[in-house]
């Protein structure tokens, strides 16, 4: 009898990772920006990154309104500040697929999930992430990494 050998595959790991590289969940947020972006989650992005690069955040950002959480509880997604990074990876991807979708209702509310993020995530980093109460809720930086792979405007410093 022929013995085969049976190669494990981890899900732990990503496809291009050695076996001492472990795979991260901000990794998967690097790779949804690496397909195909829609224009709007471009647009928001290059906002995004432009307003960080010359305010840093300085002025106190608003909070998101009781309409807004409204929209974010009819697709059952959380606040910001209570989101995994997993949950974000989630969010995005589903995003991504209505923001091209043949629904106009659901193209619209795509667009405005994402800029309740957006708004959302420069508030947690206008107020110093002290909002963030422990470290299993870290779907911002998820987000943040998102919007740094997409835009145009963002070089990383090396």
């Amino acid at each position: 009898m022929v013995s085969k050998k049976i190669e494990t595959v981890y899900p732990v790991q990503s496809a291009f990772s050695s076996e001492e590289d472990a795979f991260t969940a901000l990794s998967t947020s690097a790779l949804l920006a690496k397909s195909s972006v829609p224009y709007s989650h471009r647009r928001v992005a290059d906002n995004y990154v432009i307003i960080k690069r010359i305010y840093r955040f300085q002025a106190v950002q608003s909070r998101i309104t009781n309409a807004e959480k409204q929209l974010l509880q009819k697709y059952d997604f959380n606040t910001l500040e209570f989101s995994t990074i997993k949950q974000i990876n989630e969010e995005l991807s589903y995003l991504k697929k209505w923001a091209t979708s043949t629904n106009e209702l659901l193209r619209k509310d795509a667009d405005s999930l994402l800029q309740i993020r957006c708004k959302e995530l420069k508030y947690i980093v206008a107020s110093r992430y002290s909002t963030i109460t422990d470290e299993i809720h870290n779907g911002y930086k998820a987000l943040e990494r998102y919007f740094e792979e997409i835009s145009k405007f963002y070089s990383p410093v090396i």
